[in-house]
């Protein structure tokens, strides 16, 4: 077997190794939380000795920055959230509703993998020093990506006479909250479809031209 042959399948085994740690603890982080977990049990679920966890990820908080990494893009490839395709179809609509419509229906599959990660990561925040740490990177990140629709939608001339592109990414960000998201889907029942169709008309009410 060819050398370049054998370092494919060996970094096909890596990446496969991972990705099943990567699950394993998403769906321990998400029966019995942060502090309950431990890098043994991620290992033991994973199939894998606990060195190979460290070996891929140092500690139990890097585990967890994966992730909801992974989860906020829905695979494991190295692109960024903001260099999917998606925002690409956003740019480019030349209507700005449709482009609000677009980034909605993108969130709701988003929030759908990743708002009951974030509940995890708010509950232990205030006990947990890297939990506080993750969920202020969360936020951070998170704003930065509204503020991404807030100039693209002022790039295309379309916000309100008078608000500026930070003011409409302060009201993108508040309102399309995964807060809210689990609010009215957890606590009221509603369908991640309902709350698409309301946030995406109230966006477009608050921020867009009339």
């Amino acid at each position: 077997m060819s050398e370049p042959v054998k370092t494919n399948r060996r970094t096909a085994q890596a990446r496969a190794t991972r990705s099943r740690i990567i699950e394993s603890a998403r769906e321990l982080f998400l029966g019995q939380g942060y502090a309950a977990t431990t890098l043994d049990q991620i290992a033991l679920r994973a199939g894998v000795a606990v060195q190979t966890v460290y070996f891929h990820f140092r500690n139990k908080a890097t585990v967890l920055k994966e992730v909801m990494d992974v989860s906020s893009v829905g695979d494991d490839a190295p692109v960024p959230l903001l260099d999917r395709p998606w925002l690409r179809r956003v740019r480019e609509e030349p209507d700005p509703r449709r482009a609000v419509a677009i980034w909605l229906r993108n969130s709701r599959a988003v929030y759908g993998r990743v708002a009951p990660l974030l509940s995890v990561v708010r509950d232990a925040a205030g006990a947990d020093p890297d939990m506080a740490a993750q969920w202020r990177v969360n936020q951070d990140q998170r704003y930065v990506a509204h503020r991404t629709l807030a100039e693209i939608l002022a790039a295309k001339k379309a916000l309100r006479p008078g608000l500026t592109v930070a003011k409409a990414a302060d009201i993108i960000f508040t309102l399309v909250s995964p807060e809210v998201y689990l609010l009215v889907t957890g606590e009221r029942g509603w369908s991640a479809a309902r709350w698409q169709n309301w946030v995406t008309a109230l966006v477009a009410q608050e921020v867009l031209e009339p």
